[in-house]
């Protein structure tokens, strides 16, 4: 984790994961042991059903907040932050974890104490997640071309040099030896997306000439947008269920 950031601190969005896991609340204590504990606690406290995940990452957006418990203060911070991680079984207690990058050296992560919500069942696979996602990367790229193409400020670097700039930092991260070959490939497409959509979203006036161009541009990047979340939490999905079956 200390690829992540160099220090991690960790406390208790609530009083109740404050005394269940022996968090700081209010504050934050320097150290990841906290975290893990609280994960180890929470993955461990009931016996899942079949299918389902005790360990699962959840990227709400905007109108896309699939997965979280209706209105908490988890699920607030959670869509804030864009990210979260959910434990537990569900329909039992468990912990939602939230983690708030600050600055290039510190990673914030609060730990609350939720009711897991019903979790489903995945409608997809790895397979149709790696099948949307090549297309997704031909999607972003008509994005870019599209959003290039209106008037807009000089750019000071060429996008191809941003692109693969956010590519690189993605891949500085080490993925578990469990992750399938699959995963990987969904994972790095995934990445190439989003780093296309981002240097896009640079490319465009920042104000589009018109309502209906405001519109347009925002339909066409919306799904890719959640392409790229459904693929990330599929192959993550898959990847911590084959961890839990070998451990």
């Amino acid at each position: 984790m200390y690829e992540w950031a160099p220090m991690h601190l960790v406390g208790a969005g609530d009083a109740d994961a404050a005394v269940n896991f022996g968090l700081e609340h209010p504050g934050y204590a320097d150290g990841i042991a906290g975290l893990l504990h609280a994960i180890r606690a929470a993955a461990t406290a009931s016996t899942p059903e079949a299918g389902d995940d005790r360990v699962k990452l959840v990227l709400p957006a905007p109108g896309a907040v699939t997965g979280l418990p209706a209105n908490t203060d988890f699920s607030r911070a959670a869509l804030n932050a864009g990210q979260a991680v959910i434990v537990g079984s569900s329909g039992n207690a468990g912990i939602g974890v939230v983690p708030v990058v600050e600055g290039p050296d510190v990673l914030r992560w609060t730990v609350y104490s939720i009711v897991v919500p019903e979790h489903g069942h995945r409608d997809q696979g790895l397979g149709e997640a790696e099948y949307e996602m090549r297309e997704a990367v031909r999607g972003a790229a008509d994005a870019l071309a599209q959003m290039q193409s209106l008037p807009t400020r000089t750019l000071d670097t060429d996008p191809r040099t941003r692109i693969a700039a956010l590519i690189a930092d993605a891949a500085r991260h080490r993925y578990p030896a469990e992750m399938s070959d699959r995963a990987f490939r969904v994972l790095e497409s995934a990445d190439r997306v989003a780093a296309i959509l981002t240097v896009a979203a640079g490319s465009a006036p920042s104000e589009a000439p018109t309502a209906s161009a405001a519109a347009a541009r925002e339909e066409l990047v919306r799904p890719l947008w959640a392409a790229v979340r459904t693929a990330r939490t599929i192959a993550v999905a898959t990847s911590i269920e084959a961890a839990m079956h070998s451990a």
